[in-house]
């Protein structure tokens, strides 16, 4: 600003301090808008010199602009001085208003800190309000609205240095440069929103085309899995209802896509599976089951679930992968049906014939105490039988009550007579002149024997009766529901399927059997109960004439 006498301010001084700020104000970029301030000092308020020192991220001071001093402005730009340096000289001198002027009486004790500035020599004051090359003055810039001190947040600071006048500024020279530091933080505030908000956008536009190029690379991927894929509404009436599925799963279930849109999988799951799917978790859930195809066949497959927010806020959606495990579970069956049937004959083997015998029999007594409690608490209910403590369901969390076995108690007839009792019954039957078969005819000729009686067995037995081969020659039935007479009557007929001839290596031949009758109760193991029938069988055997024992 022009020398001139206080208060007369010439209208183009106002005019161009004006202009000035606005050229502040509208600068393209903080780079730019800082300039601007820099530059307005030196050309609007008549200082020689001006920088303009910005507060970084850190709580330091950068000196981001310079002007009128090219030598200087080479020297102390971008140099860096700590906060603490910043806020001692703002703390000191005189305050003028939001100034702060350091006389040169003061101010030597800052010559050697940390904050870049500049020293030009010149002779010592003639009058009392010459400026002295030693004195600083200082304008800090607070954050918009707030102005008067150390309340506000500091942006930066103005440092300005020999008004052209030779003088200190007086009070219209003040207010001037107080104005124009405030005007600044507005404008460095702007700029510095503006920056903000093209770096968002910039983000912003970036994260879009990420989320396009992600959910393009999704579609992609969901489209062509080689397995299949389906979306899944989650929550809500519809919840659990199929919204999209890939090719693969349409192929595999051998529906359209249009199709599919009108179930959920608990409307294609077998009726045996629908327990485990809804035993599985929705969130990370996983199973094994059977779904329906087109043609009304099952397909093994492997759910596994994961869940897909649409949006922060949004519904959530359930991704389910199905993957085709017909080929394992087929295996899987095969060798567990390897592992329990006799390879010859395809009957249950000797293991898994003690399993299911096992299964219908209890070892296990009542802890002492239990009955007597429980008998207080459910001995009038009709289920419970407290001698025994069976019969009634008592489980907690599905498993079975500590002391109890959880099944059907099972009885035997008694020996001597038929009192109408039914139990499951155990026939051991030991084919009769095998041998010497095996030994005429050879081992080809024996096997084709035992596989014609256990299909003799299987076919003479009541859906859900157990025929199982124990070894060699020695077969076992397992019928429940039996009373004595009709077990007997179940080992003549038996017998007498047997006794027909057998076409055997291109000859008739012919087996007789004998058949012992034992009966399974609670209390007994697999193996006694076997060896109860075993020694019937061998009375049964020595009681007939050794001619009798096979016909023919």
């Amino acid at each position: 600003m022009e020398t001139e006498s206080e208060p007369y301010v010439r209208l183009a001084s106002l005019r161009q301090l004006h202009q000035v700020m606005a050229d502040m104000n509208t600068a393209r970029s903080l780079a730019d808008t800082l300039q601007s301030v820099a530059d307005g000092v030196v050309g609007a308020l008549g200082y020689e010199m001006a920088a303009v020192n910005l507060v970084r991220q850190d709580g330091d001071l950068v000196v981001a602009a310079f002007s009128g001093n090219s030598a200087a402005e080479s020297l102390i730009t971008g140099r860096v001085g700590s906060r603490d340096s910043w806020d001692r000289r703002l703390n000191m001198g005189e305050q003028w208003g939001d100034l702060v002027f350091i006389p040169h009486t003061e101010g030597w004790v800052l010559d050697d800190d940390d904050v870049p500035q500049w020293y030009t020599d010149g002779p010592a004051p003639r009058f009392e309000d010459e400026w002295h090359p030693s004195d600083r003055l200082f304008a800090p810039m607070y954050t918009p609205g707030v102005q008067g001190g150390s309340s506000g947040e500091l942006l930066g600071v103005i440092s300005v240095d020999r008004p052209r006048n030779g003088r200190r500024p007086g009070a219209w020279g003040r207010e001037a440069l107080q104005m124009y530091a405030f005007q600044a933080a507005i404008a460095i505030s702007n700029a510095r929103l503006r920056a903000n908000m093209q770096r968002a956008l910039v983000r912003l536009e970036r994260d879009q085309q990420a989320l396009r190029a992600s959910e393009e690379s999704f579609r992609q991927a969901f489209e062509y899995a080689p397995s299949g894929m389906a979306i899944a509404e989650m929550g809500g009436d519809q919840h659990g209802r199929i919204l999209r599925t890939n090719d693969a799963l349409c192929r595999l279930l051998g529906r359209p896509a249009s199709a599919m849109r009108r179930y959920s999988f608990s409307d294609l799951v077998h009726p045996e599976d629908i327990g485990t799917l809804l035993r599985t978790s929705a969130e990370g859930g996983r199973a094994e089951l059977r779904l329906g195809r087109r043609d009304g066949s099952y397909v093994w497959v492997s759910l596994r679930n994961s869940v897909v927010a649409d949006a922060a806020d949004g519904p959530r959606f359930l991704l389910t992968h199905v993957e085709d495990i017909e080929e394992r579970k087929r295996r899987e069956l095969q060798l567990a049906h390897r592992a329990s049937h006799d390879s010859l004959t395809g009957l249950p083997n000797s293991a898994e014939l003690r399993s299911r015998l096992s299964a219908r029999l209890c070892r296990r007594q009542a802890q002492p105490g239990v009955l007597e409690s429980l008998d207080a608490a459910y001995g009038g209910h009709p289920a419970f039988d407290a001698p025994t403590g069976h019969g009634f369901d008592f489980t907690q969390g599905g498993e079975a009550f500590e002391g109890f076995d959880h099944h059907v108690h099972t009885i035997a007839p008694e020996d001597g007579r038929d009192d109408g009792t039914k139990g499951l019954a155990v026939l051991f039957c030991d084919l009769d002149g095998f041998k010497s078969i095996n030994d005429r005819f050879g081992h080809n000729a024996g096997d084709a024997v035992l596989i014609e009686v256990a299909r003799r067995l299987s076919g003479g037995v009541r859906d859900g009766d157990t025929v199982a081969r124990l070894g060699g020659d020695e077969f076992v039935i397992l019928a429940d529901g039996l009373g004595k007479a009709d077990a007997q009557d179940l080992a003549v007929r038996l017998r007498n399927e047997i006794i027909q001839p057998i076409r055997a290596e291109g000859r008739a031949v012919r087996v007789g059997a004998s058949f012992g009758i034992g009966w399974a109760h609670c209390g007994m193991t697999a193996d006694e109960v076997l060896k109860s029938a075993d020694e019937r069988m061998y009375v049964e055997k020595r009681s007939r004439p050794k001619q009798h024992r096979r016909a023919g």
